[in-house]
């Protein structure tokens, strides 16, 4: 956890560590959207379950690894930006996809594409909501 004025990881760096977080978390995304499925409960409200169990791992995850966490943001403020962001963007997106085109390609092609179209745009949200900056 360091100040994000000085110098630390390269952007190259984060972005790298971002896709592996990233990668791990669409796996638990996707994982309890299957398992939550399998259980009977609707693709909507199974969407969201997942999502909250990838973001709090994905908070987790970025904030302590993949970016260099800004002291002056309390914790829990972090949070509350990382997982509103996420849910504008990630679980927006996602559940905007399945609403639109889970008639058309089915509920698993429509929730990829969700996840793909979403995760260039959390890179920047999460940075914003770990280091307290957008693009320097």
């Amino acid at each position: 956890m360091s100040d994000p004025d000085q110098p630390g990881r390269s952007t190259g760096n984060k972005i790298v560590r971002f896709a592996i977080v990233g990668l791990a978390n669409t796996a638990i995304d996707l994982a309890s959207f299957f398992l939550l499925l399998k259980l009977g409960v609707s693709p909507l409200p199974a969407n969201i379950a997942a999502w909250f169990i990838a973001v709090t791992f994905s908070f987790v995850a970025n904030g302590f690894w993949s970016f260099e966490r800004n002291r002056a943001i309390r914790l829990r403020d972090a949070f509350l930006r990382f997982a509103s962001l996420g849910g504008l963007i990630s679980l927006g997106v996602s559940s905007l996809s399945i609403a639109l085109f889970a008639g058309i390609v089915g509920v698993w092609p429509a929730k990829i594409v969700g996840v793909v179209v979403a995760a260039v745009l959390n890179f920047l949200a999460a940075r914003w909501s770990i280091e307290g900056r957008l693009l320097k």
